[in-house]
């Protein structure tokens, strides 16, 4: 039976980069997901936003051209406010070959990425599969989407608030159109949420996302509808991709870790409340879970897990938390109109431009927070515990005496750090 460090669980951006940082701490990490090919089932737009990309190591040449225009439409669609960035913004990432350029990264640190092997639970520190046998594994990273099995079978926090999105994605001919994001706020067509185009000019992403329950028409059916007459629509000149998925909207959830594991990305709530972003987060929150799960598994001191704390981190989400209960609150055509009166204000305007391109809408997440030689721990380690079925056996083996390199920040190996201080924002 095979024996790891730890075992993550979902090849997402977040589960991969994960994998990345704790194979450069030298552990023995596996990585699986039940997709035979990363560029099958990806749920996102792929958006990363100028503070991401000034902070992470994300390839150009899997980027497309900067966006620096916002449009914002009324129901109506007329007269959107336009706001304008004298920098680039936005760019669209091919997300299917940013999954691999990770996956590849991850595998020269040392980690070992299996597709096509679904994961159906954990006990006793064995983790099952299907149609293959079951790993050992000291410490488990759920990396499994919003509907986390991980979180479940730890006993950790679960989703419960959701957007349901879908999209379009495909290229257009080049040089037909000025590169711009387009929002149109609409309960209609996105109860609680936007419809959206973006266009960089080498591909549009047409997508609509919005409370389910609102959604009475069905979300293929009310993507279809804006996609008829969406502002900034350009025909497609190649394939057309159809995307979709649950959001978690709720926030960062209060119980990410115990000492079998822990939970990362949309599995953690890691996604912005207000905008339903979560690329930045997910990468910022990966790089405090190696640090974390480095230090834990090096000392086997379960204060160490302290340090990632979904409590801490959603005192910082306050405001966003109740600006997401007020988008929920629009719910008619006349108030959405008036909400974009607002909006068209002088006030309104800075507020937008804030949201937009400001630089502080995700909490900074420090990895030197994690590092227990510096940092007073503090509170009763005995609250962190996990499910009955899997806090006893091997999972309890928690000393270990390899050579893992320290969590300070001087002593990543080169690359190992790789986002700078300061606020980050997520779209």
């Amino acid at each position: 039976m095979p024996t790891v460090d730890v075992l993550v669980v979902g090849a997402g951006l977040a589960g991969l980069r994960t994998a990345r940082l704790l194979a450069r701490r030298e552990l023995n990490v596996m990585v699986v997901d039940r997709r035979r090919s990363l560029s099958t089932g990806v749920r996102t737009t792929g958006i990363f936003v100028r503070r991401t990309l000034d902070d992470f190591d994300v390839p150009d040449h899997l980027l497309g051209p900067g966006v620096r225009d916002v449009l914002l439409y009324p129901p109506s669609r007329r007269a959107p406010i336009r706001l304008t960035s004298d920098r680039d913004e936005f760019r669209v990432a091919d997300m299917a070959a940013v999954y691999e350029h990770e996956r590849r990264a991850a595998e020269s640190a040392g980690a070992r990425v299996l597709m096509g092997v679904r994961y159906v639970g954990a006990s006793m520190g064995f983790a099952r599969f299907a149609g293959a046998e079951p790993v050992k594994a000291r410490f488990i990273v759920g990396a499994d989407g919003a509907r986390s099995r991980v979180a479940r079978d730890l006993g950790l926090g679960v989703n419960r608030h959701f957007l349901v999105g879908a999209e379009i994605a495909h290229p257009i001919a080049p040089g037909t159109t000025t590169p711009a994001f387009h929002c149109v706020l609409d309960p209609r067509i996105a109860p609680g949420y936007l419809g959206w185009v973006i266009d960089d000019g080498r591909h549009a992403h047409v997508g609509v996302a919005g409370y389910p329950n609102a959604m009475r028409a069905g979300i293929r059916h009310l993507l279809d509808a804006f996609a008829a007459d969406a502002p900034g629509r350009t025909p497609p000149a190649g394939p057309v991709e159809r995307r979709g998925g649950p959001i978690p909207v709720g926030g960062v959830l209060r119980r990410l870790a115990c000492p079998a594991g822990l939970l990362v990305g949309d599995a953690a709530g890691a996604v912005s409340p207000l905008t339903a972003g979560g690329l930045d987060p997910c990468l910022r929150m990966s790089e405090l879970a190696a640090a974390v799960i480095a230090g834990y598994l090096r000392t086997g001191d379960q204060r160490v897990l302290n340090r990632y704390d979904g409590g801490a981190l959603r005192t910082r989400f306050r405001g966003r938390l109740l600006s997401r209960r007020v988008f929920a609150g629009i719910r008619s055509p006349a108030a959405a109109e008036a909400a974009v009166t607002v909006l068209r204000g002088r006030t309104g305007r800075a507020l937008a431009a804030r949201v937009l391109f400001g630089d502080g809408s995700f909490p900074e997440v420090d990895p030197r927070l994690a590092d227990w030689r510096s940092t007073t721990l503090t509170g009763d380690a005995g609250r962190l515990s996990c499910s009955p079925a899997v806090s006893e056996g091997p999972a309890r083996s928690w000393l270990w005496s390899g050579g893992v390199a320290g969590m300070r920040q001087r002593d990543r190996p080169p690359g190992g750090a790789i986002s700078k201080p300061g606020r980050a924002r997520s779209i």
